[in-house]
C-alpha cells in the first residue's frame, strides 16, 4: 500500500511538473513572439522609410529631366520661330521686289508696244516709197520686178554651175593623184612589211632509205607489199635504181603525207605485210588528222586570231596540204592575211578584222562539199554557216567580184590576194591545171556505181579505180574498165595514153576464238 501511494503521489508530481512545464514554455514561447514581432515591425518601417526615400530621389531626378527636356523644347521652338520670321521677312522682301519687277515689265510691255506701232507705220511708209519706186524702175526697165530677179537668178545659177563645175573636176583630179600616190604608198609598204619566201608545191616526195634490203622488203613477195600501199594511200609508189631513196608521186599532198608518214612507221617497225600496212595507213590518218586541227590552231593563235569555229580551224589546218597554182595555201593565207591587216591599219581600219577576212578567204578550196560553186562563194557560204561577222563573209565572196562589194574590207582582201600571188615564181598555172585534170579524172571514174575509191598516178598517165566485190562482178569489171577509158578519151584532154586498171578483190574474213 506504501508503494502504491508512493507510485501515485510520484505520478502527481510528475504530472505537476509536467504541467508547470508547459505553462513556463507557453511563456516563454509568447514572449520570443512577441519580440519577433517588434523586430520585424521595426525592419519594415525602416524598409518603408528607404523606399520612401529612393522613390522621392526617383521623382526627383525624373522631374529635373522634364524640365530640362521642356528646356530644350522651348529653346528649338524659338529656333523655329526665328527662322520662321526670317524666312517671311525674305518673303515679304523678294515679293515687294517681284512687284517692282512686274510694274518694270508692265511698263516696258507699254513701251514695245508704242514701238511696235510706230515700226509699223515705218512699215507701211517703207512699203509705200518700195511700191512706187518699183512701179518707177518697171516703167524705166520696161519689165516687172518678178521676171528680173528670174533672170537674175537663172545668171547666177549658170554661173554658180560653172564654177561648182571646175571646182568639182580640179578637185576629182587632185583626188585621183593624191590616191594612186598614197595607194601605191601603202601597196609598197605592204610588200616590204611582209616579205616572205615563196613556197611551191611539187607532186613528188622522196622518202630515204637507208640500203636495198629495206627496199626489197617495201617491195614484198611478188611486189605485194607495195601494191597493198598503193591501194590503200592512193599513191604511186616508184623503186627505181636511185639509191637510198624511194619516190612517192600524187597530185594529192595529203595522200603523199599519210605515205610518207606509213612507210616510215613500217620501216621502223620492221613489219610489213599488207595487213599491217592497212592498220598503219588508218592510224596514221587518225593521226594526221589531229595534226591537220592542230596546225590550224596554232595558225590562229600566231596570227592573234581568237573565237573562230572548230571547223573553220580544222579547214586551215588542211590548207597546209593543198596548193594553189603551185603555192602553198596556208602559207599564201597567212601572207594574204598580214597583208590585210596591214593595209587596213594604213587605212584607219579594224586590223584584226581584215586579218581574220584575209586568212578565209581561199576557205572554199579546202572543202569537199558542192564543187560546182567557185571556191570564193563556197567560202562566203562557209563562213556565214559558222557564224562569221556579215563583212568577213563579203570579203570571202567578193574576193574575185564573184559577187557585189559591199564592205571596205572586200577590195582589201582582192588586193592583199593578188600582191601574195603576184610575187614572182610564187605560182605556177601549169601544175594547177595539171592537179585539176588529175582531180577530174578521179571525179568521172568515181561517179560509176560500185566504185569505192579511184587514184590517178603516174603523172596521170594510169587511172587505179577500185571497186565493191559485192556490187561488181569480173565480167562488170572488165566492161568497167572499157567505159571509164571511153568517157576519159571523149571527155577530157590529156597528152599520150591513159591506162586505165579496175581492181576488184574479195576478202573473206573470220575470227577464231
Amino acid at each position: 500500500m506504501t508503494i502504491l501511494y508512493l507510485l501515485i503521489g510520484a505520478i502527481a508530481g510528475a504530472i505537476l511538473a509536467l504541467g508547470i512545464y508547459i505553462v513556463l514554455h507557453k511563456r516563454a514561447l509568447k514572449g520570443k513572439k512577441e519580440e519577433i514581432l517588434e523586430k520585424a515591425e521595426i525592419e519594415a518601417e525602416n524598409i518603408k522609410k528607404e523606399k520612401i526615400l529612393q522613390a522621392k530621389e526617383k521623382y526627383l531626378q525624373l522631374k529635373s529631366d522634364h524640365d530640362k527636356y521642356v528646356a530644350e523644347k522651348n529653346s528649338q521652338i524659338k529656333d523655329t520661330e526665328n527662322r520662321l520670321r526670317q524666312k517671311e521677312n525674305t518673303i515679304n522682301q523678294q515679293t515687294g521686289e517681284l512687284q517692282k519687277k512686274l510694274r518694270d515689265a508692265d511698263n516696258a510691255r507699254n513701251s514695245l508696244a508704242q514701238q511696235r506701232e510706230a515700226l509699223e507705220r515705218k512699215t507701211k511708209e517703207y512699203d509705200t516709197l518700195k511700191e512706187e519706186v518699183t512701179r518707177q524702175i518697171e516703167a524705166v526697165a520696161g519689165m516687172s520686178a518678178s521676171q528680173a530677179k528670174a533672170q537674175l537668178i537663172e545668171a547666177m545659177k549658170a554661173e554658180a554651175r560653172t564654177e561648182a563645175q571646175a571646182y568639182i573636176n580640179d578637185t576629182i583630179d587632185e583626188a585621183r593623184l593624191n590616191a594612186a600616190k598614197e595607194a601605191k604608198r601603202i601597196v609598197i609598204t605592204t610588200i616590204q612589211r611582209t616579205a616572205t619566201e615563196t613556197a611551191i608545191e611539187n607532186a613528188v616526195t622522196t622518202f630515204p632509205i637507208e640500203n636495198d634490203e629495206i627496199k626489197g622488203r617495201i617491195i614484198g613477195r611478188e611486189g605485194r607489199n607495195i601494191r597493198a600501199l598503193e591501194a590503200a594511200t592512193g599513191v604511186e609508189i616508184v623503186v627505181d635504181d636511185t639509191p637510198d631513196a624511194i619516190l612517192l608521186s600524187a597530185f594529192d599532198p595529203v595522200r603523199r603525207e599519210v605515205a610518207r608518214l606509213s612507210l616510215h612507221q613500217l620501216v621502223v617497225d620492221g613489219r610489213i605485210h599488207p595487213a599491217r600496212i592497212e592498220e598503219v595507213v588508218a592510224k596514221v590518218r587518225k593521226q594526221l588528222e589531229e595534226e591537220i586541227l592542230e596546225t590550224g590552231k596554232r595558225t590562229c593563235i600566231d596570227l592573234g586570231i581568237h573565237g573562230m569555229n572548230t571547223e573553220l580551224v580544222r579547214m586551215i589546218g588542211r590548207m597546209k596540204y593543198r596548193s594553189s597554182y603551185g603555192q602553198n595555201l596556208l602559207q599564201h593565207s597567212r601572207e594574204v592575211a598580214n597583208i590585210c591587216a596591214i593595209m587596213a591599219s594604213e587605212l584607219g581600219l579594224n586590223p584584226k578584222i581584215a586579218k581574220r577576212a584575209g586568212l578565209l578567204h581561199d576557205i572554199g578550196k579546202v572543202s569537199e562539199e558542192e564543187p560546182e560553186l567557185p571556191h570564193a562563194l563556197l567560202g562566203m557560204k562557209l563562213a556565214e554557216q559558222y557564224k562569221e561577222r556579215p563583212e568577213i563573209c563579203n570579203a570571202i565572196g567578193a574576193h574575185h567580184e564573184e559577187t557585189e562589194m559591199t564592205s571596205i574590207i572586200a577590195p582589201i582582201v582582192m588586193v592583199g590576194d593578188a600582191i601574195s600571188g603576184a610575187r614572182p615564181g610564187a605560182r605556177r598555172e601549169v601544175i594547177e591545171s595539171y592537179i585539176k585534170r588529175l582531180k577530174g579524172m578521179e571525179d568521172l571514174a568515181a561517179s560509176y556505181p560500185g566504185v569505192t575509191k579511184s587514184y590517178a598516178i603516174q603523172a596521170g598517165r594510169e587511172l587505179r579505180v577500185i571497186v565493191g566485190a559485192e556490187e561488181v562482178s569480173d565480167e562488170q569489171a572488165a566492161t568497167l574498165s572499157t567505159d571509164i577509158a571511153l568517157k576519159i578519151q571523149n571527155e577530157m584532154t590529156y597528152p599520150g595514153q591513159v591506162k586505165v586498171t579496175v581492181i576488184r578483190e574479195t576478202r573473206s574474213v573470220a575470227y577464231a576464238k
